[in-house]
């Protein structure tokens, strides 16, 4: 248990944890860009398309553009926390089923 440990006892990730980690990331670094895309190309896309008032296309536009960082951020931080959460034993002082 030296090098590979497991993190219960504060010990070393291995290598799987890492890979595991890193690809959670991606996942939530790209379902958020898509649902942030998405949102904004529905609520700006009508300025973006159409020839609408000055004022209404701005609204649009700066609306889309905080409705998708802020859905960014939030789906970004939900993905991650749900992860850690199940990454977690569900009893305390067990790190495996095996134990």
């Amino acid at each position: 248990m030296g090098e590979h440990g497991g993190t219960g006892s504060g010990g070393r990730r291995g290598q799987a944890e890492r890979d595991a980690i890193t690809v959670e990331i991606g996942y939530a670094l790209c379902s958020s860009a898509f649902a942030a895309a998405v949102v904004f190309g529905a609520v700006a896309g009508p300025a973006l398309l159409f020839a609408l008032p000055g004022a209404v296309e701005t609204v649009l536009v700066r609306g889309g553009g905080v409705l998708a960082g802020v859905l960014f951020a939030v789906r970004t931080v939900s993905v991650l926390v749900r992860f850690r959460r199940a990454a977690q034993p569900s009893q305390p002082g067990r790190t495996s089923p095996d134990s």
